[in-house]
């Protein structure tokens, strides 16, 4: 009999998500109308791509029995800093040096958590304060609309409206391309191994001969990469780079889209399509209340609901 149970249990957990992401899109074509257009699938890529690229870094993460909450900071302080300096250095120049510091910032963070063992939620809460009080010193209070940059806003600012053949969102790009490889490392190489195994252990990695300060500063790094393009295209397609609200809550849909996906909160594995799952459900929660004209707060309980039955199903699991 508790063999039945677990096997239930893990069929449930492996096919929660996909379950409820279908069930979602067959009551949305029965009572949302006109859902299927072609400018709600749109919508839906330009929406979920800052989710998309921080929830591959936060997979890593929260494989690794870590979490970061500074990521929606971070995606603050990259568009801000790329908006603030492009004008007299230029777009590339000035979009380089924002990701240089965010990598930076986030491989000291992976040092202070695997190196020095202090507690990653703490670092990054700190953090996460740290790098939004930085980002709206850096704008003196203010917004930066990317109409009064000259060229060089109009350049960025394509980022966020441009589509491939008139069709597609340009966002299409770094989605595939952070999904695409966090995959191919944390399924196929020997790091994405290891990032799980310190995950699972952190001591028996160690004793293992893996490099635990070493890979939690990679992934960390990694995961501030991914969370400052967020910001930059999240800055883009609004065409405006606001230090007090950019990337606001975003490390909330990161997390829930990686918990509801099936990675772990213990850490010790990655599931990367289940965060791009995930994701979709978080951002087809929010498409159903806006067609459906019911009030935000509502999507923000549906969610809610949700993480909680899906760190349910972990707990039970793990038992």
């Amino acid at each position: 009999m508790g063999k039945t149970k677990q096997d239930t249990l893990q069929l449930v957990q492996k096919y929660s998500a996909v379950t409820l992401l279908v069930l979602f899109v067959l009551l949305n074509s029965l009572f949302t109308p006109n859902f299927f257009r072609l400018g709600n699938l749109n919508n839906i890529i330009t929406q979920i791509c800052p989710t998309i690229l921080c929830g591959m870094g936060m997979t890593l993460v929260i494989s690794t029995g870590g979490i970061d909450i500074a990521v929606g900071s971070m995606m603050a302080l990259s568009g801000v800093l790329t908006a603030s300096l492009m004008t007299d250095m230029g777009l590339l120049p000035s979009l380089f040096i924002a990701v240089a510091a965010a990598v930076l910032i986030g491989c000291v963070t992976g040092f202070m958590v695997g190196g020095l063992r202090l507690q990653a939620m703490v670092i990054t809460l700190g953090l996460q304060l740290t790098l939004r009080g930085v980002a709206q010193v850096l704008c003196g209070g203010r917004d930066i609309y990317f109409n009064k940059l000259g060229d060089v806003g109009k350049q960025l600012a394509l980022w966020g409206t441009y589509k491939l053949g008139g069709v597609i969102p340009v966002q299409i790009i770094p989605i595939v391309l952070a999904v695409a490889a966090v995959w191919v490392l944390a399924e196929k190489t020997v790091l994405g191994h290891q990032i799980q195994a310190v995950g699972d252990s952190l001591r028996s990695s160690t004793l293992a001969g893996i490099h635990a300060a070493g890979t939690l500063m990679f992934v960390y790094g990694l995961s501030a990469f991914l969370a400052a393009f967020a910001g930059v295209f999240q800055a883009a397609k609004v065409s405006v780079a606001a230090g007090s609200s950019l990337g606001q809550l975003a490390e909330l849909d990161a997390i829930a889209a990686v918990v509801i996906g099936g990675t772990p909160m213990s850490g010790g594995k990655a599931h990367v399509v289940g965060t791009v799952i995930g994701a979709l459900i978080m951002q087809m929660i929010t498409l159903t209340c806006v067609m459906n004209n019911i009030p935000d707060q509502y999507a923000q309980v549906f969610k809610a609901v949700i993480i909680v039955f899906a760190v349910f199903i972990q707990r039970e699991q793990a038992k």
